[in-house]
């Protein structure tokens, strides 16, 4: 016993009456053999809570931006609770995590360039069709007008083409400078000649045309009398149809067709008929 202890402290035998069944604790309780506790190491120094926590607050600045720039106008708007902005935000990132990454390129559209030079093919497209050409008119001889010098190539364009001999062509005009004067005559017997193209009217019965042929007589209908070249080619080929017809004189063989009360008339006309002739086919 201490010096300095009272007097009636007296040593005791007694234990305590409950002993720890654990020696370490029995140990702590001793003053300086008390075993130090291990250090325990603070929430925030794991590495993944402190991932975690700087995930959440990116999440929650970026969702504060973009509150602010939607609510940036003059209408105040409504910022979304942030638990259900950070749901939306979880489906999002779980929804691109489930697509396949086996996604076929989409090939670029490539637009054309506005100042793009078009090439000769475009801009040959673009070009207006030609209009035809219109064949020159005859320049007019033997003292004929323009309109019959028209029909008399109109006459002997006809022959040509249908391999008659030059004798022919000149019996055609002879005839049908005697016949209309080389103009388109309607009739005034036929008030339907005159609803086509016309140069003038006679008045010989029902005579029409260049060569004043009748319907009546079987030469074909008033539309085609009207026409110079059904004309033309009637009067050819009648004169086929004459014998010899290429011995005779032209008024002859002009008779021979026409039928005329005045069958020498013709002969008056041969020689400008074979200056017009020899114009037109040379």
């Amino acid at each position: 016993m201490h010096p300095d202890d009272p007097a009636d402290q007296k040593l005791t035998n007694a234990r305590p009456s409950t002993l720890s069944s654990d020696a370490a604790s029995t140990e702590r309780t001793i003053g300086r053999h008390r075993v130090p506790e291990a250090p325990r190491r603070p929430l925030l120094g794991s590495t993944p809570v402190r991932v975690a926590l700087a995930t959440g607050v990116t999440c929650c600045l970026s969702l504060v931006a973009v509150a602010t720039a939607r609510g940036s106008d003059d209408t105040p708007r409504t910022v979304e609770p942030l638990a259900e902005a950070v749901a939306d935000r979880a489906a999002i990132a779980q929804e691109r995590a489930s697509r396949s990454l086996d996604r076929e390129a989409v090939p670029a559209r490539i637009l054309p360039s506005p100042t793009a030079t078009p090439t000769p093919a475009h801009t040959a497209a673009r070009k207006a069709p030609k209009k035809p050409v219109k064949p020159r008119r005859p320049r007019p001889v033997a003292g004929l007008d323009q309109a019959q010098m028209d029909n008399a190539k109109t006459i002997v364009d006809v022959g040509l083409e249908m391999k008659m001999p030059r004798r022919a062509l000149v019996v055609a005009l002879s005839t049908a400078m005697q016949e209309s004067n080389l103009y388109n005559l309607a009739s005034a017997v036929l008030p339907e000649s005159a609803e086509y193209p016309n140069q003038g009217s006679g008045s010989d019965h029902d005579s029409v045309g260049l060569f004043q042929q009748r319907p009546s007589s079987g030469w074909g209908t008033v539309a085609q009398l009207m026409r110079p070249s059904y004309a033309a080619r009637a009067f050819y080929s009648a004169l086929n149809e004459i014998p010899g017809w290429q011995d005779m004189s032209v008024t002859a063989a002009a008779q021979a067709v026409q039928i005329s009360a005045y069958p020498d008339a013709y002969a008056q006309h041969e020689d400008r008929a074979t200056t017009v002739v020899a114009a037109l086919t040379t």
